[in-house]
């Protein structure tokens, strides 16, 4: 059970890094959302196109990749949406086999034909390396191969939860919540 949570620390620790380094996106994202606004507006005034495709397609790939990527730093942290009516007033135990049952008949299955799906998808996109139709449109490719990533990362993180909540059975380790549960967040 210790290499489990050796392995289960190395999941967190990477979707920790990968979350904190893509909610940068976010500001990037925003800033250039004004910047197209804008460059959009003063283009009228002047007369000079000064905005293009690839920046209103950068800023919708960077909202994919916050959200898809994001999922996985969201499951870490139990961040994700949650029936909490039952949830809040059942005790540690229970709360463990309730998150245990919910990864692995809901979460896994789910990921697991989303991976499945999404893989032909990006494969097929990255065969004729497909390209936006607008002009100066960027890649598709490369923001479809970001929904089979997104699913494995969660995949892997749903198993570092599982073995968490396992531990957490088994009295190896304290429940595994954070402080924004602590906080009510």
């Amino acid at each position: 059970m210790h290499k489990l949570l050796r392995f289960s620390g190395i999941v967190d620790a990477v979707n920790e890094r990968l979350g904190r380094l893509i909610s940068w996106l976010v500001l990037i994202m925003v800033l250039l959302g004004v910047y197209n606004a804008v460059t959009r507006k003063l283009s009228q005034t002047i007369g000079v196109d000064l905005s293009s495709n690839a920046y209103i397609e950068a800023q919708w790939y960077m909202f994919s990749l916050v959200f898809l990527w994001g999922a996985a730093y969201a499951l870490k942290h139990r961040a994700h949406v949650r029936v909490d009516i039952l949830y809040s007033r059942v005790s540690d135990r229970v709360k463990a086999w309730i998150d245990i049952f919910g990864t692995c008949f809901f979460l896994m299955p789910i990921s697991v034909l989303i991976v499945w799906v999404s893989w032909s998808y990006a494969a097929d996109s990255w065969a004729i390396l497909e390209s936006s139709p607008d002009p100066g449109g960027l890649p598709r490719y490369l923001v479809k191969s970001a929904i089979p990533i997104a699913f494995v990362l969660l995949i892997v993180q749903g198993v570092s939860e599982v073995i968490k909540m396992a531990a957490f059975l088994r009295g190896l380790i304290p429940f595994p919540h954070t402080e924004a549960e602590e906080e009510g967040l």
